[in-house]
This record gives structure tokens, C-alpha cells and sequence, in this order.
């Protein structure tokens, strides 16, 4: 199989995980939507997180755009300030921050503050904020049933629900929130002809699987421990991993 071929089925593969269903949107969509729709000269940056997954997976690089990801993969938090700095380095340029709702709460939301104190002195008001709302810290919640075969443990790993949307609107900025997966699309074409910085607010399942490309029996045991000692979301768990093992695309 040649190197375009392979290439080619890889982007359909993952062309049909992002389509396929899940309860309320599956976080890949998210990203392969906006993917298609990255204006030129785009910068980039990803939040640790399961974010990182989908960024890496789902985006398409572009000649001329920037792209950068948290340090070493395992620093939450700098998401959004490094798009902040990216903005006042190229203050011509659209920046968007992809960032999971741990990250947010972290220190997201006091970055927010920041952009609304000076976003109307970049000659270009195009910035993205793009939060996965899944009141999961859901990395960390995969690990352990991957590495360590420990079920989802509530009292650790769920998050606070908030209003991101909202509280972008109560500082001047603009604000998307969107639960349904016929609406990403929508969302981000609202979002890309804001005449003002926008967070949009994502709400996604956290039981959709960041399968990695080859998966060890260590892993697979692990995974296995973990659903058989009691994890609260194995229904939903075990729903997705099927169907991004065997894709089927739907509209």
C-alpha cells in the first residue's frame, strides 16, 4: 500500500469516528468541523487533556498556519494564554484555543478577563475559545482505566458544570453553546463571522474512547479491570469503543 493510499484511508477512518453518534456530541466532530473551516494564516493551540487527542487527530495543518500544544504533553493549563501571547505576537492573525473544561477552570476563565481588557486594540478581533464540556477530567479518567485498570472515581475525576458560554457574554465577548451534533457545524460558522472573540461551548460525551493506534494486551486487560470492577459509565464506555472500532458514518 503506498504512503498516499494509506493516508487517504486514514482520514476516512477518521472522518467516520468523527460522525459517528454519541450522547450529546461526539468531541471529535467538534474538531473535524472546525478543521474544514480554518482560515488562512490560522494559529493554533491545544490544552493537555483529551483535547490533544482530537487536535492531533482531526485538524489539518495548513501551509502558512502555526500550531502549538502544552508542554510535554502533560501541562494543563496554558492553552488559553498561549493564544493570548500568540495574539499580541500577531495580532492580524485568527487565533483559537482548543481546551478541555478542566484546563478551563484551571485557569481559563480568568484568561477570559484578560482578552476582554484588550481585544479591542487588535486590529483583528478574530480569537476562538473552544471549551469541551464534559464535567469529566477526562485524560487522567482514561489513563487509569488504561494504565492502571481503575474504574472512573466520581469524587476525583467529575467536574463542576458551568455556564462558559454565558459568563464569555457577561464580559462583552461573545458566547456559542452547542449540545446537539447538528449544530457544530452552525456553531462555527456563527462563530467565524463574530465581529468580537468568541467561546464556544461544547458539550461532549467523555465516554468516547481516545484509542490509540495500536492497543498493547496490557492495556486491553487494564481497560477489561476496569469495567468489570464497577465503572459508573461502562455502558456508554463500551457503546463508543465499538463504534469507533467499526465506524459507520452518519449525517
Amino acid at each position: 500500500m503506498g504512503r498516499s493510499s494509506a493516508t487517504g484511508d486514514w482520514w476516512k477512518l477518521i472522518d467516520d469516528r468523527a460522525h459517528t453518534p454519541a450522547k450529546p456530541i461526539n468531541p471529535q466532530l467538534v474538531f473535524w468541523e472546525l478543521s474544514k473551516r480554518l482560515p488562512d494564516g490560522a494559529i493554533l493551540a491545544s490544552d493537555s487533556g483529551s483535547a490533544a487527542n482530537w487536535y492531533a487527530r482531526d485538524i489539518k495543518i495548513r501551509e502558512g498556519m502555526m500550531a502549538s500544544l502544552s508542554g510535554n504533553l502533560a501541562t494543563m493549563g496554558p492553552g488559553v494564554p498561549y493564544a493570548i501571547a500568540a495574539k499580541f505576537a500577531f495580532p492580524d492573525r485568527p487565533v483559537f484555543a482548543l481546551v478541555g473544561d478542566g484546563a478551563m477552570q484551571m485557569n481559563g476563565i480568568n484568561e477570559l478577563i484578560t482578552i476582554a481588557k484588550y481585544w479591542k486594540e487588535w486590529p483583528d478581533p478574530r480569537f476562538y475559545v473552544l471549551v469541551l464540556n464534559n464535567r469529566d477530567l477526562n485524560q487522567v479518567t482514561w489513563e487509569l482505566r488504561a494504565m492502571a485498570g481503575s474504574p472512573n472515581i466520581p469524587s476525583t475525576q467529575t467536574l463542576p458544570d458551568f455556564s462558559y458560554a454565558h459568563y464569555a457574554e457577561q464580559l462583552g465577548l461573545a458566547g456559542i453553546r452547542v449540545d446537539k451534533a447538528a449544530g457544530v457545524g452552525a456553531a462555527w460558522e456563527t462563530a467565524l463571522k463574530s465581529d468580537r472573540p468568541v467561546v464556544i461551548e461544547a458539550v461532549v460525551d467523555p465516554d468516547v474512547p481516545p484509542l490509540p493506534p495500536h492497543i498493547t494486551l496490557e492495556q486491553a486487560k487494564s481497560f477489561t479491570e476496569a469495567l468489570l470492577k464497577g465503572d459508573p459509565d461502562a455502558r456508554g464506555i463500551m457503546e463508543q469503543a465499538f463504534r469507533a472500532m467499526f465506524p459507520k458514518k452518519t449525517e
